[in-house]
């Protein structure tokens, strides 16, 4: 059950059909498994046993893969981290995971590999062994290391792989999404190399370069987060030549708003699929299947071998239609935070997840993410759940992106508070006013933004996912109500 042998069994299947592209550089599945083994004798002669702890920084370039996979064949824990952390950050990761080395892109890794004779052994590992520890962003105190197995990550792969993407070795994959993420790792890399399709990469996504890609390298089976599918829809270049081979389209990390999921659909001409997961569960939880039953502003329903569940505060499931948290059970659950008993603890109770997110199940079964539960606005008492309104907001047309919050009142306790990125051409067309009247006019009246702020854009991580925690709210005068 070690990871890695996706590979190994890969590459005796399909030796020469390309794993991994950029550009013009390909690796076949013989290449990567040679390279793959190359590394591990590598790491070997650093020492590197089973059980320990490796970091990788490297952005999508197929060395990625080729280290990634090593460190697992030579029984190593891989700890991904983002190539832009500064060195307390980078520090930090290694300290806090005892990681004796760091693979970064301060070296040529084909030429230090070339010397070394391939490692035939795959090291063998238990599925209740660590394959990879992810750090988790979070919104207070220091990243933790959520522990991923070899089983629970070779599981999520087969449940998505099996449930989802139904990927062939005829597929072509957008490598779009940051590897050294979950979702790249697990949707991407992992479920590319299960079923022998290519994943064709991006180091840094550019809408323009995403274009041309598709239409290069034909990809079949698109990927990313929903500021990926928004910047692609406003790209100049895109045209009907684009509907040509994309057969699926797959969106996580963040919600997916209504509007832009119905573009996409219309502009290239194939279904786009929004689901649900996390780091810690590995990271697919639910989805929206490709026949059904999928809805546009829901996750879908959980994949093979997960349960979902919308609990209360004391951990008692509520009713369909009642909003609460969201909790998951399943294969895909974390063994753990790294050295980090009470965090974990308090995350796993009773073998449920306690994601932190707020949802509510459909009468059909269906489920829908309101919004993080640290992140609901009271406003004189009243709930007020951000993605409702920031639905609204993308459905005005000038609208790009937009999050919504709550900003302290001193009598209400808190006040809806809107910042809207505007597309292009739309710069000095619309006033906050507008905006806010527009949503007025839509939701009830505790709802709406009092307060509204147009900039250029909104900040977002590495996945590209819009950062509520390092927006400045805006400091305009409160109207009168």
């Amino acid at each position: 059950m070690n990871l890695a042998q996706l590979v190994s069994d890969t590459a005796v299947r399909h030796p020469d059909r390309p794993a991994l592209r950029l550009d013009d550089e390909v690796l076949t599945y013989a290449r990567l498994e040679r390279d793959a083994a190359r590394a591990a004798s590598y790491l070997r002669s650093l020492g590197v046993r089973p059980g320990d702890r490796v970091g990788l920084s490297l952005p999508n370039v197929p060395a990625f893969a080729v280290l990634y996979y090593g460190i697992l064949r030579a029984g190593g824990v891989v700890v991904p981290m983002n190539p832009l952390l500064k060195e307390r950050e980078t520090d930090y990761y290694l300290a806090d995971s005892g990681a004796e080395h760091l693979l970064g892109g301060d070296r040529d890794w084909p030429a230090v590999l070339a010397g070394y004779e391939p490692y035939d052994e795959v090291a063998a590992r238990s599925p209740d062994d660590t394959a990879v520890i992810i750090y988790t962003s979070g919104t207070t105190g220091h990243p933790k290391g959520a522990e991923l197995t070899h089983g629970n990550l070779h599981q999520n792969v087969t449940a998505t792989l099996t449930s989802l993407l139904r990927l062939t070795e005829r597929d072509v994959v957008f490598g779009g999404l940051p590897l050294f993420h979950s979702f790249g790792q697990t949707c991407a890399l992992n479920c590319a190399v299960a079923a022998g399709a290519c994943l064709t990469l991006l180091p840094r996504f550019d809408p323009g370069r995403a274009l041309e890609m598709l239409l290069r390298d034909r990809v079949t089976v698109f990927e990313g987060v929903p500021t990926m599918y928004a910047a692609l829809l406003a790209h100049p270049s895109l045209s009907a030549a684009h509907k040509q081979h994309l057969r699926l389209a797959a969106s996580g990390g963040a919600a997916m708003p209504v509007e832009v999921l119905h573009a996409f659909e219309e502009a290239f001409d194939c279904p786009l699929l929004e689901g649900y997961g996390l780091s810690e569960t590995s990271p697919v939880a639910a989805f929206n299947r490709p026949e059904g039953p999928r809805r546009a502003g829901t996750i879908g329903v959980p994949i093979e071998g997960v349960r979902i569940r919308v609990q209360d505060d004391a951990g008692r499931e509520v009713p369909a239609g009642n909003t609460g948290e969201v909790a998951v059970s399943g294969h895909n659950i974390m063994k753990g935070y790294w050295n980090r008993p009470g965090a974990t603890a308090e995350a796993i109770q009773d073998g449920w997840f306690r994601t932190g997110d707020l949802g509510v199940q459909d009468p059909d079964g269906l489920f829908r993410i309101v919004g993080r539960k640290k992140e609901m606005i009271i406003r004189g008492g009243f709930n007020v759940y951000p993605r409702e309104i920031e639905e609204v907001l993308y459905e005005h047309p000038a609208v790009a992106e937009a999050a919504v919050l709550g900003t302290p009142h001193p009598e209400l306790g808190e006040e809806v508070t809107a910042v809207v990125a505007l597309k292009p051409g739309h710069g000095t067309a619309v006033a906050p006013d507008e905006l806010r009247e527009f949503v007025k006019a839509r939701v009830a009246p505790y709802k709406y933004p009092r307060l509204v702020r147009i900039t250029d854009a909104l900040p977002k991580g590495p996945t590209g996912k819009i950062l509520k925690r390092e927006i400045t709210p805006p400091a305009l005068p409160i109207p009168q109500v």
